[in-house]
């Protein structure tokens, strides 16, 4: 498995070089970034540079498409996707993901059918340069009332909407904190097949009852209460062999350095994967 860092909870990054010299320096294998960005600012020969000489590859984009709300604005990230998604498969990368809130103000329903239709056609776009589609599931208690109707936050409703959407570049996006405030345990990891997982981020829990845990209140991995070992275990025994990048969400910013945060989070990494034996 490929140990990887996105921005989130490493400080003010400087720029996104600065992220992948860090990431290099310290041992990662991959970085969640926008390819796009990365070739605007730099070109692609110099991108793909960039990257080689840190030993650093692209874990996954994140969807440039707003498909949660109006038409207008989910055709308006349409046209931008094809060039993310071409910027990424030129950089190496063929993973992209999105977040599926569990509460919408819309009819449960109506957005059902609308988040299908839409996340299909983003599917099919992203297909057409071998890149896949995962979907995240989001457990937090305090989203799942926070717009006016329940929607989707667990594995199984998800794995019924990658079902109906019917593509077969679409799959999981697999938080372990969302895993955590599901309530879900290492069997329910093995239960899925690798392929079915497309990409996978890694956090921690302050030890507080999982109905209080808030999505923006995230630790390091190795700092709080998840079963980050089982976690991992269970994805090693399904056979999953890409990135677990560490996405770490704060309602405030460290006072540390954007280096001793990346340091922080390499010792983190380094603690779970030793105790779970990976």
């Amino acid at each position: 498995m490929l140990r990887g860092l996105s921005g989130a909870g490493l400080g003010a990054l400087e720029s996104t070089e600065q992220l992948i010299q860090l990431a290099g320096t310290y041992g990662f294998d991959v970085v969640d970034i926008e390819a796009e960005s990365l070739i605007q600012q730099y070109g692609v020969d110099k991108s793909r540079e960039l990257l080689t000489q840190n030993g650093v590859g692209i874990g996954s984009i994140g969807l440039p498409v707003e498909w949660r709300s109006t038409e207008e604005l989910f055709v308006q990230g349409i046209h931008k996707l094809a060039k993310a998604a071409e910027a990424a498969s030129t950089l190496g990368c063929y993973s992209c993901c999105t977040y599926i809130l569990p509460s919408t103000d819309m009819k449960a329903a109506a957005f059902m059918t609308i988040a299908i239709r839409r996340l299909r056609i983003c599917a099919q776009i992203l297909g057409a340069y071998g890149i896949r589609l995962g979907l995240e599931f989001v457990g937090p208690h305090h989203l799942r009332t926070n717009w006016a109707n329940p929607f989707i936050w667990t594995m199984e409703e998800t794995l019924a909407l990658i079902e109906a959407i019917d593509e077969r570049n679409v799959g999981l996006l697999f938080d372990s904190y969302h895993w955590y405030t599901n309530e879900m345990t290492v069997a329910d990891i093995k239960s899925l097949k690798s392929e079915q997982i497309v990409h996978v981020h890694i956090n921690d829990a302050h030890n507080i009852p999982v109905s209080e845990a808030l999505d923006n209140g995230r630790l390091y991995p190795g700092e709080g209460v998840i079963d980050l070992a089982g976690f991992l275990q269970g994805l090693q025994a399904i056979g999953y062999q890409g990135a677990i990048c560490q996405e770490v969400l704060m309602a405030e910013a460290q006072a540390e350095s954007v280096e001793a945060l990346v340091l922080r989070s390499k010792r983190g990494f380094d603690k779970v994967f030793a105790e779970a034996g990976v």
